[in-house]
């Protein structure tokens, strides 16, 4: 029996559940362990492969959500600040929701990976969230939902209407765009172009008026286009002039790997930022600077200038 063609979908289907990465793998992992012990029993007249991996993958999930909160981004936890010269302190007790790094699994860009999706997922139920993943996302009928998770179809409808209302509205579908949209390239190009030159009033021009702007593992925020700027001001000060931004995917969204300059005269990797380009603007810049996050990533932690140039 063949497992690993399946590995990539049930990771992506765990961090759905999850909103971890990390999670997803060692979550996958277990899958793909208790259907190796199990495989004597699988039974191809009742179920297929992929059908039967998904039943165990949902146990495995809701085993390990049980008892637990979601995990939010710093923008579900309260109001946004108002002071862009807010100390800078990490909050590592918090579960923080993390970013999909596309490239790792050859992700579509799909709207059930966006970050903000997967964060209002996060709020519902465990198996109100299985039920909305597995009957939305993955298609399987509410009769095969229903046998997964020992329950009724009645029950798996009713479960996926209270789900579906919960995150009505959010990563609505026509909104999202490609990342190699041509209008999102050019948006990206120009925010590249723009940080890279530390021009911040080149970046605000680029910002919706509404522009959310946060940082996990830090619990702090910012809404506004002034805001966003000012707190750009005091990065730059902070850091410093001539970072580095490299591009990539996330999430099914556009991304930046920012490089800091560092005081060997390189460049240092800094964060990945995971955009939202609605309308010709950036609406929302998720920012991404804990170094266990950065490192599934498989970036260079640190590139001479003259390298990264190279590699542009």
């Amino acid at each position: 029996m063949e497992l690993a063609p399946y590995r990539r979908e049930l990771v992506a289907y765990c961090y759905r559940m999850s909103g971890s990465f990390h999670e997803a793998e060692d979550l996958v992992q277990e899958t793909l362990l208790r259907a190796w012990k199990a495989r004597d029993g699988y039974d191809p007249a009742r179920a297929s492969v992929r059908t039967w991996l998904y039943r165990i993958a949902t146990n495995v999930c809701l085993t390990a959500l049980e008892g637990r909160g979601r995990r939010p981004l710093p923008s579900g936890l309260g109001v946004p600040s108002d002071d862009p010269g807010t100390p800078l302190v990490p909050a590592p007790d918090i579960p923080w929701l993390e970013p999909f790094p596309d490239a790792r699994f050859d992700a579509e860009a799909r709207a059930d990976l966006r970050l903000a999706w997967v964060a209002a997922v996060q709020h519902l139920p465990a198996r109100q969230r299985a039920v909305l993943v597995l009957r939305e996302v993955l298609a399987f009928s509410a009769a095969g939902v229903a046998e997964q998770l020992g329950t009724t179809v009645a029950a798996v409808n009713s479960a996926l209407q209270r789900a579906r209302a919960a995150v009505a509205g959010v990563g609505d579908a026509g909104e999202v765009r490609e990342p190699d949209d041509p209008e999102v390239r050019a948006v990206v190009r120009r925010y590249v172009r723009a940080f890279e030159a530390a021009d911040v009033a080149a970046l605000v021009r680029l910002l919706a008026e509404d522009a959310v702007l946060e940082m996990p593992p830090v619990p702090l925020w910012y809404r506004g286009s002034r805001e966003y700027g000012l707190f750009l001001e005091r990065v730059f000060r902070m850091r410093g002039t001539g970072w580095g931004m490299r591009r990539l995917t996330a999430n099914g969204q556009p991304a930046l790997a920012a490089y800091a300059p560092d005081h060997g005269g390189g460049l240092l990797l800094h964060t990945v930022q995971v955009l939202t380009v609605v309308g010709g603007r950036v609406a929302h810049n998720a920012v991404f600077a804990d170094p266990p996050v950065l490192e599934v990533f498989d970036l260079p932690r640190r590139i001479s200038a003259e390298e990264f140039r190279r590699r542009r």
